[in-house]
């Protein structure tokens, strides 16, 4: 019973340890199993620490020590792996050997033998991708307790006299397996519940971190100013429960939400050099309040007592900071610090997609400048020399066509990104054909199958008009019989497809050859409505080509 009470002690002292180690980052790679070289060494470190004084606080029982010593080497093993616990367990055993006794090279042996078994059941549930299991008190109090009988074999084969062996093992056998496989199943528990309260912060800061994300997208989509920043920090301010939330450019207060609103107002410069250095620096500034104090650089009254500055990247700079601050009366949880460096680079990502479909938007304008560019000039001399011709015959004809050409002009110039009619692309279709059916005479035919009901859809400007051009330009222009052109419109499953199709059969699929045109109109459409629109081409060489656009079925209504 006294042998017994003895060890139990040695246990609480064991677990005591164990508590505190829980409480210092020494734990934190073994709670992930996250190990790497470097904690090994820790976790090697630590626990043969553990095993040499599970020895020296052993109970001396028949020229012997019964003692705690295998926690350590059954732990190692179960954490590290058989590489681990084998050399805890040498270390370990190596110590108890220098002390000597009848049992020395027994009990040396055996700590070696603990280590390496509770290793290779490591690597046995890890391989069967049974981790939990290694955090289970039941199986590490199993597992315990089979290393230990291993070490009540290995004293009972290799220590002399055998009677004093036996005699020992009768003594200790008991109190050592309850005791040690008693310990290490509490010591594993313990790692355990560190690893639940991580998995627990973890989910309560994704959770935070999501819902922000959610509750901001499409605000920052407006720019970056005073407006849309106010917008974010009242957000921020209600998910996290801080005291206060400061948004900045980098030279003004943007937004300020909570505790210290009175003085600290937005548009007014950065007053903080804490905030500045954090901008300069592009670096997360934390001042605690107790380490660090912090003081507000407006008002001797302000009640706030910690703040967390972190920068807001843009590109290749700093372009603002997102601050968390808590009152004198309150600390500032490290959790906080946590989400705080998570909220920026979420509304990094939501700046950085602004500025990137911004761009993209000011892309797709300059390449519909450059359409504009492009058909002008060459329609406009074709026209011309039509007019030239048609002047000399039919001057009523060639005022018609005149007037075509303005109107078609007219349109032209007028349109920018905005969208339009059916009706309207059509109008300024038909312009363009009537001075080609001039241009071509009886060698062009042109046909519609538009129904009524669909001139109201809506679709980008400019994109029929440089499928027809390209149609009689590279189809129907290079035939020596009639050259046929029919525009449809229908609606297919709610979606709008418009087809262009002419009677010459001459697209070619090599790349560039698509057409300047046609390229611009399908990234276009797929800017605007997704990938699962644009241009789609069905060609029968010598036959036809037909040009289908699929389209939002939508009505300027």
């Amino acid at each position: 019973m006294n042998l017994t009470i003895g060890l139990t002690q040695q246990m609480s002292l064991y677990l005591v340890l164990a508590y505190m180690l829980t409480k210092t980052p020494v734990l934190r790679p073994m709670v992930d199993l996250a190990l790497g070289s470097p904690h090994k060494l820790v976790l090697y470190i630590t626990f043969s620490c553990l095993c040499v004084m599970g020895t020296y606080f052993g109970e001396q029982t028949h020229d012997a020590i019964a003692n705690t010593r295998a926690m350590g080497a059954v732990l190692s093993g179960l954490l590290g792996g058989p590489v681990t616990g084998f050399f805890v367990g040498l270390t370990g055993g190596l110590h108890r050997y220098s002390l000597g006794g009848f049992t020395d090279l027994a009990c040396a042996v055996s700590t070696t033998l603990e280590g390496t078994f509770a290793g290779l059941m490591h690597l046995y549930l890890v391989r069967r991708k049974n981790l939990e299991q290694l955090f289970n008190p039941f199986w590490v109090f199993a597992i315990a307790l089979v290393a230990e009988l291993l070490q009540m074999a290995t004293i009972l084969i290799l220590a002399e006299p055998f009677t004093d062996a036996w005699q020992l093992v009768k003594t200790i056998a008991i109190p050592m397996l309850l005791v040690n496989s008693l310990g290490a199943a509490m010591f594993m528990s313990m790692i355990r519940d560190q690893r639940a309260m991580a998995e627990k912060i973890s989910s309560i800061y994704s959770a935070k971190a999501l819902k922000i994300a959610e509750r901001t997208v499409g605000h920052l989509s407006q720019g970056f100013n005073q407006q849309t920043a106010g917008v974010v920090a009242k957000i921020i301010f209600e998910e996290t429960g801080v005291s206060a939330v400061a948004i900045t450019d980098c030279s003004k207060l943007l937004a300020f939400i909570g505790h210290g609103a009175d003085h600290h107002l937005p548009a007014t410069p950065i007053a903080s050099a804490q905030t500045a250095a954090a901008i300069r620096n592009n670096e997360v500034v934390f001042i605690d309040g107790i380490e660090h104090q912090f003081s507000c650089s407006i008002s001797n009254q302000c009640q706030l007592g910690s703040c967390l500055i972190v920068p807001l990247r843009g590109e290749n700079e700093v372009i603002g900071t997102v601050k968390l601050y808590e009152k004198k009366s309150r600390f500032f949880l490290n959790l906080n610090q946590t989400l705080g460096e998570g909220i920026a680079r979420v509304l990094e990502n939501q700046i950085l997609h602004s500025r990137f479909i911004d761009q993209k938007n000011l892309l797709v304008q300059n390449e519909l400048k450059l359409l504009q560019a492009q058909i002008n000039p060459h329609f406009l001399f074709n026209a011309l020399n039509t007019l030239n011709a048609v002047i000399r015959i039919d001057r009523d004809k060639a005022r018609e066509l005149t007037q075509q050409l303005a109107s078609f002009l007219r349109a032209n110039l007028k349109r920018g990104t905005d969208t339009i009619t059916l009706a309207e692309e059509l109008e300024h279709v038909g312009s363009y054909l009537k001075i080609e059916r001039a241009r071509f005479g009886e060698q062009l035919e042109v046909s519609w199958q538009i129904a009524p009901e669909l001139t109201q859809a809506t679709m980008p400007t400019f994109t029929l008009q440089p499928l027809v051009e390209n149609a009689v330009k590279h189809g129907t222009s290079t035939l020596l019989e009639v050259g046929k052109i029919n525009i449809s419109a229908q609606q297919i499953d709610g979606k709008l497809q418009l087809s262009v199709t002419d009677n010459a059969g001459a697209y070619r699929p090599s790349g560039e050859s698509d057409g300047l045109g046609m390229g611009i109109v399908d990234k276009r459409i797929k800017t605007m409505f997704g990938t699962e629109y644009g241009i789609t081409i069905e060609c029968e060489p010598d036959q036809f080509t037909r040009i289908n656009v699929l389209l939002p079925m939508s009505t300027g209504a």
